[in-house]
């Protein structure tokens, strides 16, 4: 029997895991609940999410991976074992190799702590990929073509930008603005302009709903419950995706920036290539409306959404292995 290969897109804010075969089995939000006083878990995943911002004080809700990096190892380490005997069972009799993604501004020591959390949760290899390759796999390009694609991947943690050619990247910037941003700056604004404080999750909330960050032509709303700041007790406010546009301008401006600092970057011939085919949005944060437009508008370039952006870089991790394998014929 052989091993079966996995892919895994260690995010920030989801952990999605791809068998070989099956495609994406697992989507799971990286959140781990744990007991301070016997410093047991409590809950990981989705389960776990649900207990962000609601837990009594002897049980926290963390995030082990804080932009895109191992912020926290050893819970790191057990939520990655959960997933992985959660994705194949435990009746597997070989170790799985493993490919795991990384963003792509990673420094060697940060590579390695991802590699031995691997290691520890049981793989027999494991390959470190980048984010914008994984996620050009996962959104159907071609990447070994001497041929330019630029890719945006907008994750939770950070935005990867990249250009990539003949199986590698020519020119590529991770900044760490991306989807927890946008939700930070939600928070920012209600407060500011409605003195109302939110949470987290009711941040997420609104994004997923109404957020946009490019005029649209019908406006939509959504009623918010927070505490007021200056009596203390819960107030409703109604949010318009205008306004969510307002409250996400600065994110989406600093996006754009570094995705105009890339292409200023880029050998002229790869440019050409890329005018000619477009930039393709990848990650959970390419969901955001008005994306696209707003990326057309400031660059010029024709701008796409990859279909399922969340799954691409899980199903380009997964696929890179079997890229690995299909180039190397010594194996």
């Amino acid at each position: 029997m052989a091993g079966t290969d996995v892919g895994i897109d260690l995010g920030t804010a989801s952990i999605l895991v791809y068998i070989k075969g099956k495609g994406v089995v697992l989507k799971e939000p990286s959140v781990v609940a744990f007991d301070r006083d016997t410093n047991k878990i409590k809950a990981i995943g989705e389960e776990a999410r649900l207990m962000l911002g609601r837990t009594p004080g002897n049980i926290v809700a963390v995030r082990p991976l804080r932009q895109g990096v191992i912020s926290d190892y050893t819970v790191t380490e057990k939520m990655l074992k959960f997933f992985i005997q959660k994705a194949i069972g435990k009746k597997t009799f070989r170790k799985p190799k493993i490919a795991v993604c990384v963003p792509s501004g990673v420094t060697e020591v940060e590579k390695k702590a991802v590699e031995d959390a691997t290691y520890q949760a049981g793989a027999r290899e494991v390959f470190i990929i980048e984010e914008p390759i994984a996620a050009a796999i996962g959104a159907g390009i071609d990447i070994s073509r001497p041929c330019g694609n630029m890719i945006v991947d907008i994750g939770g943690g950070t935005t990867d930008i990249a250009v990539i050619s003949l199986g590698g990247t020519v020119v590529s910037t991770s900044i760490k603005i991306a989807g927890d941003d946008f939700d930070e700056a939600i928070v920012r604004y209600m407060r500011k302009k409605h003195n109302l404080l939110i949470g987290e999750r009711t941040a997420e909330d609104i994004k997923i709903k109404v957020g946009s960050c490019y005029p649209r032509a019908q406006v939509d709303s959504i009623d918010v419950r927070g505490r007021n700041l200056v009596t203390g007790l819960p107030k409703t406010v109604t949010v318009t995706s205008e306004e969510t546009e307002e409250a996400l301008k600065e994110a989406t401006a600093q996006i754009v920036e570094a995705v105009h600092s890339v292409l200023e970057r880029t050998p002229p011939e790869l440019t050409a290539d890329i005018a000619d085919r477009g930039i393709v949005l990848t990650g959970g944060g390419a969901l955001l409306r008005g994306l696209e437009e707003l990326l057309e508008s400031k660059t010029g370039i024709n701008t796409m959404t990859a279909e399922e952006p969340m799954q691409c870089v899980a199903i380009g991790t997964g696929k890179f292995v079997e890229f690995l394998s299909g180039s190397h014929h010594e194996e």
